[in-house]
Formats: structure tokens, C-alpha cells, sequence
């Protein structure tokens, strides 16, 4: 029997005027649109993706680091074989099974000093960024405040738990403190609940932009007087070329005023999917009772994801283990890397975009961004036309803002190619903007 005929009738079960309203929204369909521009056009050079160089990638570390997390459980904590399986293998605690070797690592390598059981591991960051918007959003008076422009996936966790983002002003030193007082004091006085403040210190996705150490004190300062909360996210704080580390939020945070979020996707692998949230704040609950944030989160998770992956954890456990804890030291030939690809990305569009031409760019001092700004409005169709017409892959600077608003730059990412593609890409795209009108 064939089928019945498509009619309006019966086109669709259901409309999205019928679900949630958010997935109408076009920041929940950034990462989608972009993703399918990149498979649509593989030739393509890709000057657009913040992933981790691949040519660091092995399939044997994955075994490696396994057996070496199992050595550990083993050897270390006098787990029997069967605790071993049942630890890697089964179910496992929400809160995560390499708590204490992320404690360690923040020791470590950034100087935070936190409690454990503060730690949350999750399925990626992406993950420690919605469990922590979820919690704080309490009713319709709450919002969240990010610097502008904020890396997508913020806004787009913030839309799924009907929490509004206001935006505070960069500035000159990577966040406007007078501006964000003022976006603090403005939503109070209509009645609202600034909760936190999303910041991410060392070269910001997608602006490439830090904070220096004054800034930092400062910050931290401000949210002490307003009495919000800091979310310090840093997946690019290992990969700052050949300059000095400046101290997180997070290790000059002496009043628990920062929820710091952590992926081990650029540090580790990506496809482990591994993140974590640090959520030392104390909270009080309804018994009287003081636990930690974390606890809060751990709860929402539990009804999410369950737990993390423990065959992932133990991966990126292992790693931590075959290093001592230290990822400062292993991750060092991706910070050359980066460092050698970021110097001569900014080099290249010195060369072709000479003082005059209407084009400058932000020079970061690490990380894996760049953004351009052209005299003309930057959008999809454009970079549609620029993947099929001049083979090269960028990102528009309008998915960073939330507002309709035009947008005049490009973001530039050099972490997944060669200095050679880097050439032919930064040649495709000059052509791509000498033939726009001025």
C-alpha cells in the first residue's frame, strides 16, 4: 500500500510555536549552521573552528592512559580487580570519579587551592555552564550579565533555561568595570536580579582579548561590593605563547566569589568530553543545613547526564597521572604551536591589509582567536558565499553579540592549520574582501 498523499493536514505533527520558544532562537542554531557550512564545503580552508590541533592526536594514548588510571585505582587506592571494572565500567558518582585529580591539577598548574568535593565533572564544559545557569536561575527576575561579545555557547545555555543575558562593554582592558556597575545598578533599579557575571580572562573566545592582574583584583573587587557571582571560564589559559601566566580569578578569589569552569578538551582530547565545574560557595538549604554549590549542581546533573562517562575520565585521568598532575609542561608543543600559527596569522594580514585599507585586527597574546574588522557587514550569506566562491572558512562576529544588531568583523581561528594553509587561507580571504564594495 503507498503512502497517503502530503497534504496540510498532515505536513507535520507538530509546530514550533508549539514547543519550546528558545528554538526559534538564532543563537541555538550558531553552532548547527556553522558546522553544516564546514561539511558542505570540506575543501575549504578552515580559518573557522576553535578545535585542537589533531596532529597531537593518537589512538594508542587512549589505551595508555586508561591502563594507566586502572595502575592507579589499583596500585594507589588498593582497589580489588573488581572494583577496578565495576569503577571504569558501571554507573559511576555523579560528581565524578577524577575529583581529586583535578583538585591536584588546579594546585598545581594554576595555584587554586579547593576542597574536592567542590568539583563537579561533566560532560564537557558546555555541560558545567548550563548546570551552573540552571541553578541560579530562580525566577523571571534573574539575568546573567557576560562581556560582549560572549562565546555562543553561554548564550545559548543561558536561553535554555529562560535565563537573559545582559551584555557589559569590553572596553580597553577586556571588561568595562564602570560599565558593568552600571548594567548591575540598572537592572536592580527595574526590579531584576543580576546573579553572575560570565567572563572568560585569558584570551577570550571569541575576541582573543586578557585581563591583566590589575583588572583581575579589580573585578574581583566589584563583584564583592555588588555581591554577584564571577563565572571564570578558561579553556585557553595553558596557551599563552611565549609570555608570562597571569593568576587566574579563581587563585586570587579569596571571598568564593568565582564558579570556575574547566575542559580538558583542548588539554586533553576533545572527543573525551570531559569538563568540570569548581563550586566552593556554601549554601544553605531549607534544613539549615551548609553544603556546597557543587551539591546543588551535582543534583541537577544526576537528572541531566546521570554522570560523566567513567572510560572518558579515566582517560583524561590517565593523562594527569602519566604527567604528575601537571599539564603546564605536557600541553607545551600545542602552546608552540599555537603561539608559532597566532604570530603569523597576525603577520600574514599585516601583509596583505597595509595602514589605509580600512581593515585592523586585535593582536592577542595567546589562545586561538583573531578577529578582523572590515568596512562592511559581515553575515552567513557572506560566509556561504566565501566557503564556495574563495574556499576559505571563517566565522561571523554577529553569532558573538545577542542582538540583531550589524556587525563589521570576522573571527579568524589558526589552531587546526598549517603556517602553509594559513598562507592560502588569509590569500583567499583578502580577495574575498578586496571585491566587497567599500
Amino acid at each position: 500500500m503507498s503512502p497517503p498523499p502530503v497534504t496540510a493536514e498532515n505536513i507535520a505533527d507538530l509546530a514550533t510555536g508549539t514547543l519550546f520558544g528558545a528554538l526559534e532562537d538564532p543563537a541555538l542554531n550558531s553552532m548547527n549552521f556553522l558546522n553544516e557550512v564546514a561539511i558542505h564545503y570540506p575543501d575549504a580552508i578552515p580559518l573557522a573552528a576553535g578545535r585542537p590541533s589533531e596532529e597531537f592526536f593518537d589512538l594508542e594514548d587512549v589505551h595508555r592512559y586508561l591502563r594507566a588510571f586502572c595502575r592507579y585505582l589499583a596500585d594507589e587506592l588498593g582497589r580489588t580487580e573488581e572494583q577496578v571494572r565495576r569503577t571504569v565500567l558501571q554507573y559511576g558518582r555523579t560528581k565524578g570519579i577524577i575529583h581529586e585529580l583535578v583538585a591536584e591539577n588546579l594546585r598545581l598548574d594554576e595555584g587554586i587551592a579547593i576542597d574536592p568535593e567542590s568539583v563537579v565533572v561533566t560532560a564537557g564544559c558546555q555541560e558545567a555552564m548550563f548546570l551552573v545557569l540552571r541553578a541560579l536561575r530562580a525566577d523571571e527576575r534573574d539575568v546573567l550579565l557576560a562581556v560582549s561579545p560572549a562565546y555562543v555557547g553561554l548564550t545559548g545555555a543561558a536561553r535554555l533555561v529562560d535565563l537573559p543575558v545582559r551584555p557589559v562593554r569590553t572596553g580597553e582592558r577586556g571588561i568595562d568595570l564602570d560599565d558593568l556597575v552600571a548594567v548591575i545598578r540598572r537592572e536592580r533599579a527595574a526590579g531584576r536580579r543580576p546573579r553572575a557575571c560570565y567572563v572568560v580572562p585569558d584570551f577570550a573566545n571569541p575576541s582573543g582579548l586578557s585581563l591583566d592582574v590589575a583588572t583581575r583584583r579589580r573585578l574581583l573587587e566589584v563583584a564583592a561590593e555588588e555581591d554577584i557571582l564571577l563565572i571564570e571560564d578558561n579553556p585557553y589559559g595553558l596557551f599563552h605563547g611565549d609570555a608570562d601566566r597571569i593568576p587566574t580569578l579563581k587563585a586570587l578569589d579569596e571571598g568564593r566569589r568565582v564558579v570556575y569552569l574547566g575542559s580538558f578538551a583542548k588539554s586533553v582530547l576533545p572527543g573525551a568530553r570531559v569538563g568540570y565545574a569548581v563550586a566552593d560557595q556554601r549554601v544553605v538549604g531549607a534544613d539549615g543545613v551548609v553544603g556546597l554549590f557543587a551539591d546543588q549542581l551535582s543534583k541537577i546533573k544526576s537528572m541531566l547526564t546521570v554522570n560523566t562517562s567513567p572510560i572518558a575520565q579515566a582517560v583524561v585521568g590517565g593523562k594527569l597521572l602519566a604527567h604528575g598532575c601537571r599539564l603546564t609542561g605536557a600541553t607545551a608543543p600545542e602552546r608552540q604551536l599555537y603561539d608559532r600559527n597566532l604570530r603569523h596569522l597576525v603577520a600574514g594580514l599585516a601583509e596583505r591589509f597595509p595602514p589605509g585599507t580600512g581593515v585592523t585586527w586585535t593582536v592577542p597574546t595567546g589562545g586561538f582567536f583573531v578577529v578582523v574588522t572590515v568596512p562592511f557587514v559581515v553575515d552567513d550569506a557572506l560566509l556561504e558565499r566565501s566557503a564556495r566562491d574563495y574556499g576559505v572558512l571563517w566565522t561571523p562576529m554577529g553569532h558573538f553579540y545577542d542582538d540583531s544588531s550589524e556587525v563589521r568583523a570576522l573571527r579568524l581561528s589558526c589552531s587546526v592549520v598549517s603556517v602553509d594553509r594559513i598562507d592560502r587561507g588569509l590569500d583567499r580571504l583578502a580577495a574575498l574582501i578586496n571585491d566587497r564594495p567599500g
